[in-house]
């Protein structure tokens, strides 16, 4: 408990809104998505992937180890696509740089793709990952939204780290 609310006090520290963003990709996102009055959920993280799929109009989804994400999916998109192999947007709870290349070698992740992690400061494990993650040379830009995190492969674009309130 005490590491989260740390945790959470040096995110407010960090973070700006969508004027400290330079970035013209993530300000539209930012502004445009992100911080759009229509609410999908009360849960924040699910509230950002829903807010997402219909930003960035993804196609195929995996959703990794969450039956309940699953079906917030499915009752808002029904048309959306599992896939198990190249996907628009993975959603999981876990991933360290070791999982991250093997996606991208592997063909799984493309340019486009976002990559949506829960619970980023739930715990020192969790947070250490995340970090990793966004030193990877691999991802470009990555968003720090406390309750989860967002990461993308965009090669066109300069590495750039957002600590962001939602």
């Amino acid at each position: 408990m005490w590491f989260k609310l740390f945790s959470f006090l040096k995110f407010l520290f960090k973070s700006k809104n969508e004027h400290g963003v330079h970035s013209p990709f993530v300000f539209g996102y930012v502004t445009q998505c992100l911080y759009s009055k229509q609410k999908f959920n009360q849960d924040k993280t699910a509230d950002v992937l829903l807010k997402s799929i219909g930003y960035f109009n993804i196609k195929t989804l995996y959703i990794n180890e969450n039956p309940d994400f699953e079906e917030l999916v499915k009752e808002q998109y029904p048309d959306i696509r599992p896939s198990e192999n190249t996907v628009d947007l993975l959603f999981t709870r876990h991933l360290d740089a070791y999982g991250l290349d093997r996606l991208l070698s592997s063909g799984k992740l493309h340019n486009d793709s976002m990559v949506l992690i829960d619970a980023i400061h739930e715990d020192p494990e969790n947070e250490h990952e995340w970090k990793d993650l966004i030193e990877s040379s691999n991802i470009t830009v990555s968003m720090d939204l406390f309750h989860c995190g967002v990461l993308f492969v965009r090669k066109e674009q300069v590495k750039e780290h957002f600590t962001i309130r939602i």
